[in-house]
């Protein structure tokens, strides 16, 4: 499996940088280290808008707890999205599934976590229509979230929960398939050949 790695070349400001898939973005956290623990400057969202040409407005930060081999997804939503871990180790896959992307049903895969020895943390910015998830390699895992819509206000019809074992996206998870604690919602998720039809 090959992680993303952020290099010089890919680096679109001080902190962020572009990857394969339009609308998605990786950013450092620099982290101040010291004998009692750490001090993290997360995100600045001057910088963030820069990067993403818009502005970035949230209205909520939701932080979900999860456990050792749990994985959440993959869930392509109506809203834009900024996701770290603060607590935990995270294997996360985003894919396009965005039928008029020229990387339609391509996939990059991130490691996320936060220790005392790393310089920085890391995070992902998400646009509206990547399916994203969250697996969780060391556990208990805090991910959190922050949306620019409110979840009371969504527009279903936004919303597609994609199989994590869908053959056409192929995604190679790092936790054995018979191990993986799902939602009944993701329990049921379909194909993207389902939404096409």
């Amino acid at each position: 499996m090959s992680y993303y790695t952020p290099t010089s070349k890919l680096q679109v400001s001080e902190n962020f940088y572009k990857t394969s898939l339009p609308g998605l973005f990786y950013f450092k956290a620099p982290k101040f280290n010291d004998e009692r623990g750490f001090f993290s400057e997360i995100i600045k969202l001057p910088e963030l808008e820069k990067v993403i040409g818009q502005s970035f407005a949230p209205q909520q930060i939701n932080l979900a707890r999860s456990e050792e081999n749990v994985v959440r997804g993959m869930h392509a939503e109506g809203w834009n999205k900024l996701v770290f871990v603060n607590s935990g180790l995270a294997f996360c896959a985003i894919a396009d599934v965005k039928p008029n992307s020229p990387t339609y049903k391509q996939s990059e895969y991130f490691q996320l976590g936060y220790d005392n020895e790393k310089e920085f943390g890391q995070g992902l910015f998400i646009s509206q229509g990547l399916a994203n998830s969250v697996a969780v390699l060391k556990g208990p895992l805090n991910y959190i979230y922050i949306i620019d819509k409110l979840y009371a206000d969504r527009d279903q019809a936004d919303e597609r929960s994609i199989s994590l074992f869908d053959p056409e996206l192929n995604i190679n998870w790092p936790i054995a398939k018979e191990k993986i604690i799902l939602s009944d919602r993701d329990k049921q998720a379909v194909s993207l050949k389902d939404f096409e039809n």
